[in-house]
């Protein structure tokens, strides 16, 4: 067990709170707690739906508080030890339900899409939206999981590779073609939407 780090304050960064909780700090874990679980939320919701994620991101927490003082890493590792744990709580729950996750194109149809890197990149700015993460739902589950927890998550390729059990460039590539399907859908919707909320690539330029 480590030492106890009294008194950390909500301001704290990760590295400290990470330590501070893993010696048995619950303000620490607190703030550890607050960086994390936006973000976790979010990925878990995109694998379970929003009626299961509250109580699948709980019991990924009550997973990471157990294993923490175990945990041999800092604060920017944290986070993927921690979406690989909610991970594989939600991986338990869908088979506990047999329901799929997210289903959508197949690959083939990604390798036709043109190289539009302007647009994947507004749409890798506008991923964190309610709109976007909806979209993420029609990707094919290798290319959802890879873009939310780059993007979402916040994670790197060899982190994210890490939790999916995959190469680096495996994650890398799934990424690129999730994100140039992504933004052919959002830009689909986009003719629907009134101009004054045009979803318009040049915008990112």
């Amino acid at each position: 067990m480590g030492t106890v780090f009294e008194g950390v304050g909500p301001d704290v960064d990760l590295d400290t709170a990470v330590s501070a909780a893993q010696g048995g700090d619950e303000t620490a874990f607190r703030v550890v707690y607050r960086a994390v679980q936006p973000q976790l939320l979010q990925y878990v919701r995109s694998l379970v739906g929003p009626a299961d994620a509250e109580d699948v991101a709980s019991e990924a927490w009550l997973q990471i508080a157990r294993d923490l003082p175990n945990f041999r890493g800092d604060g920017a590792s944290v986070r993927g030890w921690a979406a690989r744990i909610a991970r594989n709580r939600a991986l338990d729950h869908i088979r506990a339900r047999s329901r799929r996750p997210v289903t959508g194109a197949g690959v083939d149809e990604l390798v036709q899409l043109p190289d539009r890197a302007d647009t994947a990149g507004e749409a890798l700015d506008a991923v964190a939206t309610d709109r976007a993460l909806a979209a993420i739902a029609a990707l094919p589950r290798e290319q959802a999981e890879a873009v939310l927890l780059r993007v979402v998550m916040g994670l790197d390729s060899t982190s994210a590779a890490r939790v999916l059990g995959k190469r680096a460039g495996s994650v890398r590539m799934a990424t690129h073609r999730g994100l140039r399907r992504l933004a052919e859908i959002l830009e689909l919707e986009e003719d629907d939407r009134p101009a004054d909320v045009t979803f318009s690539a040049s915008k990112a330029l």
